[in-house]
């Protein structure tokens, strides 16, 4: 019962948001509650649910508002504007050019790990050449979204330690093999790329530019009064630092925003009239990324608490056929972005994925086939609403959520299909 209450509630949601009946703040609260109330669960311990929920991604939330107005206040104090005039001149107006380039530069700057700095640093640093030249921002949402959910299966990103710990197996003899794997992925979104950007030239034609843009150039065509380029090392440096310590996983990454944002408001913008002003400038997107978290927090502790999660797991697993058994690490991994982009990467590696190495033993598949298997579904996974990074992306992009979903997922799937059969072409998961 409470299977089938969770796919229909996940059917309903996507429903809602899809037809816009519904925003997804509003969706991700009402729908879990309405579904709970129906499985026969009292408001009262519905409420404790959705408390737990809420308490759990806060540090997210925290760590991401900071983030956007630490790295808004880079953009106001005009950090980026050097790094876009040069990559304005390398790719001469392009389309094409600054469509793989921004690939390139999502999956290098995604080496963190981190999906809020990679979207953040890309988006800062693309967009306004998107916007310049006339390229569909849904391209440079949809570039960016897919090309860190294939970099995200790095040991250091947010599938592969889960799925080591999960299953008890040593990350080096998870990730060895998975290279080739993530090399088919990104060669995938190059390609993709490639063909968007060809498109967008065509479309546009290439500009010629008639003298190279210089930073200060740029600057001049915005608000000068909140541009600070005697302080361009000074933020620099700032900025590098920052990123090495989130490199390094030793300070939290709610403390490094935290502290950087202060250092970057009271050092750029001194006077306190300046730096409500630039607050202000983005408490709108701040809000309307924070909100979205708390909201998907509500909607994970609910499916997690009621034990729709475990059950949609069970209910799945017990489907699949005992001819299809050899194929289990295959159907793990087409099936991994499915459970990923519906649940969480927590309830999935530490709730289903357990059921899964279970019913694959039985039929003799090694554990770590099936660790393998279940990160390959990340470029689904990112394209999630329950991603608070995601809500991010499409907020700086200016591009909604479904609007997204619908331009990137076939992107997605192609990554996922691309990185299936390079997997087993080199024998990272078997089928017999």
């Amino acid at each position: 019962m409470l299977a089938i209450l969770g796919f229909l509630m996940m059917v309903v949601f996507m429903v809602l948001i899809m037809t816009k009946r519904m925003s997804v703040l509003t969706a991700l609260v009402l729908t879990p509650i309405a579904f709970a109330l129906i499985a026969g669960f009292h408001f009262t311990e519905i409420s404790d649910m959705i408390v737990k929920g809420v308490q759990q991604v806060a540090p997210t939330a925290v760590m991401i508002m900071f983030a956007i107005l630490y790295f808004g206040i880079m953009i106001d104090a005009g950090l980026f504007d050097p790094m876009v005039a040069k990559i304005l001149n390398i790719v001469k107006g392009d389309p094409l050019k600054i469509v793989v380039g921004t690939a390139v530069l999502t999956m290098l700057v995604a080496l963190d790990g981190d999906g809020t700095t990679t979207y953040m640093i890309t988006t800062t640093a693309m967009l306004p050449l998107f916007t310049l030249l006339g390229i569909r921002p849904i391209i440079l949402a949809g570039i960016a979204g897919v090309g860190m959910g294939i970099m995200n299966t790095i040991p250091w990103g947010g599938a592969t330690p889960r799925a080591a710990s999960a299953l008890g197996v040593d990350p080096s003899l998870l990730f060895g093999p998975m290279i080739p794997v993530i090399g088919a992925g990104v060669l995938s979104m190059i390609v993709v790329a490639y063909f968007l950007g060809k498109s967008e030239r065509k479309r546009l034609g290439v500009i010629e530019l008639e003298q190279p843009i210089h930073a200060n150039e740029m600057a001049a065509a915005l608000q000068d009064d909140i541009k600070r380029p005697k302080l361009w090392w000074f933020n620099l440096t700032l900025t590098l630092l920052l990123v090495l310590l989130l490199v390094s996983g030793k300070v939290s990454l709610t403390v490094l925003f935290v502290l950087a944002f202060c250092v970057a408001i009271i050092v750029n913008y001194p006077n306190l009239e300046q730096q409500r002003e630039r607050i202000a400038a983005h408490s709108t997107n701040v809000l309307a990324i924070a909100s979205m978290i708390f909201a998907a927090g509500v909607f994970t502790g609910i499916l997690t608490g009621t034990k729709m999660v475990d059950e949609m797991a069970i209910s799945i697993v017990s489907a699949i056929p005992e001819q299809l058994g050899g194929f289990i690490p295959v159907i793990v991994a087409l099936t991994s972005g499915i459970f990923t982009f519906f649940m969480p990467n927590d309830a999935y590696f530490y709730g289903v994925l357990p059921i899964l190495s279970e019913t694959a033993a039985a039929y003799g598949v090694d554990t770590i086939e099936i660790a393998r298997a279940s990160i390959i579904g990340q470029p689904i996974h990112m394209l999630s609403p329950l991603v608070p990074s995601t809500h991010l992306l499409v907020g700086l992009v200016g591009v909604s959520l479904d609007q997204h979903q619908k331009f990137g997922m076939k992107w997605a799937v192609l990554a996922v299909v691309a990185m299936t059969v390079m997997s087993v072409l080199i024998g990272a998961i078997s089928i017999w």
